[in-house]
């Protein structure tokens, strides 16, 4: 099922190139299913390869994933439109290639930024905050498991309690002065 949401896109993105082509040559737009029914089915093909291959991208969002989907979905639309009798001029062609390339890799691309960002900015929490975020979470993990009756007696010490003679990882270390650094000339007499 994983599978569909991508897939959905896709076949909307292709929609959209057909319905963005037609009307660009003053064709009817509603006839866009004559021009995107090639698409739409070397797209399936697309992501059933895509699925299939042994060392497969394995997420459908994925640059790979696009990647293969978009190679299929031009060359087999192509050869689809060529076999019912339709044309493949080398303009429609570098167009397609390149508005599907734009459209199927494109919302891959921009999902993949997105999550680099989200993640970069998890990662950007300073020390405190990420010690206050795990001690939170221990914390609710501690409280859960006492009131379900899986916690430990009043005599146990507390696991988020630092260690005897190490630093509290909460207490983030002082940060040293330019100013406090030792001279590299060597000790001063």
């Amino acid at each position: 099922m994983r599978y569909v949401p991508a897939l959905i896109l896709d076949a909307l993105f292709v929609l959209v190139f057909a319905v963005i082509g037609r009307a660009s040559h003053e064709e009817d737009p509603g006839g866009f299913l004559i021009t995107a029914w090639p698409f739409i089915v070397a797209l399936l093909l697309g992501h059933l390869i895509a699925a299939l291959l042994p060392a497969r991208p394995r997420r459908p969002w994925s640059l790979g994933w696009g990647a293969v989907v978009w190679v299929v979905t031009v060359v087999g639309g192509m050869l689809l439109r060529i076999v019912s009798g339709e044309t493949a001029q080398i303009a429609f062609i570098i167009v397609a290639t390149l508005a599907l390339g734009v459209f199927l890799v494109g919302w891959r691309a921009v999902a993949a930024l997105l999550r680099r960002r989200a993640a970069r900015s998890r990662d950007d929490r300073g020390p405190v905050e990420r010690a206050a975020t795990a001690e939170s979470a221990v914390g609710a993990d501690l409280d859960a498991g006492a009131s379900a009756g899986a916690g430990a007696g009043a005599d146990a010490p507390d696991p988020r309690a630092p260690i005897a003679g190490e630093p509290d990882p909460a207490v983030p270390a002082p940060e040293r002065d330019a100013d406090d650094a030792p001279d590299s000339e060597g000790p001063t007499r």
